[in-house]
């Protein structure tokens, strides 16, 4: 893919900054991240941030990960010690819950001895699009915040009580101001953690054609009839076309039809469950 991914909401660097506030305030540090890519879809600039905290980490659409695969992810980060869960749609995330009213147990006790009935508050963070408000709203037991399939339209600073004296609130996304990774941004593309309208849709669905045919071709290639294990490029996206039927006038593929397809499959977990990194010692084909 030759074009560079280097475009940023200019809200970003205002959410950063607001975020450092808001960190503060807060007694817990819920980062979500993709289970597809669970390092690409973490935000480096964050654990400086949040290492004197009360952390969890969740490894969010798993139910679009490779299982296998995200086992590993679990022993891990485990091993890294990361306080880790998975979750899954909009599943009752009773683990999660758990975890969080033990780490606040002994702060709540503390302040029910002192008779303060402060709120305790947990904050969940992360790059934009994986799944912020929806753990939310799974741990609220109710939809409070605007969940789209889009990055950025999460409003900043929401309270929400998910307990008698617990509340969260939903962070702006939060991604880092340059990616100088290629590679980590073409993986937040492909989940959408960065817009389409300011990417190469037809390069970046060429991309991800790509990885997919090295990770998963029999997935892959029975989902879009392709017949050829040695197509790449143009060729692929031209034989998807072929596959799915997107022929325009003239008999030409319509390749632009078959880009935002390709990627609408992947992003709803049509093409199968993919994961698209493995853990960096076991990370001999998901580069």
């Amino acid at each position: 893919m030759n074009k560079t991914i280097g475009w940023y909401p200019g809200h970003m660097a205002k959410a950063k900054r607001l975020l450092s506030q808001q960190l503060s305030r807060v007694d817990v540090v819920i980062e979500v991240c993709d289970a597809r890519l669970p390092l690409s879809s973490r935000n480096p600039d964050l654990l400086p941030m949040i290492a004197h905290k009360n952390r969890f980490l969740v490894l969010n659409k798993a139910d679009l990960a490779n299982p296998a695969v995200t086992a590993c992810w679990n022993a891990w980060f485990t091993q890294q010690g990361e306080v880790v869960t998975e979750a899954v749609g909009t599943r009752p995330l009773r683990a999660l819950r758990r975890l969080i009213e033990e780490a606040l147990r002994e702060r709540m006790q503390r302040n029910e001895q002192r008779g303060v009935k402060r709120t305790v508050r947990a904050m969940v963070v992360g790059v934009p699009n994986v799944g912020k408000s929806t753990i939310i709203n799974t741990l609220a037991g109710s939809k409070t915040l605007k969940a789209e399939d889009r990055p950025g339209v999460t409003r900043a600073n929401q309270w929400v009580r998910i307990a008698p004296f617990i509340e969260i609130m939903d962070s702006p996304g939060l991604l880092w101001p340059r990616l100088d990774n290629q590679q980590a941004a073409r993986r937040l593309a492909y989940i959408a953690a960065i817009r389409d309208e300011v990417l190469d849709t037809y390069r970046l669905a060429q991309s991800l054609a790509e990885e997919l045919m090295v990770l998963e071709p029999e997935l892959f290639m029975n989902r879009f009839r392709v017949e050829d294990a040695s197509l790449r490029g143009q060729a692929l996206m031209e034989a998807i076309c072929v596959g799915r039927g997107f022929i325009g006038r003239g008999a030409v593929p319509d390749l632009d039809r078959g880009a935002s397809v390709l990627l609408d499959e992947f992003r709803a977990g049509r093409i199968g469950r993919i994961s698209l990194e493995t853990p960096p010692a076991e990370d001999s084909h998901a580069h």
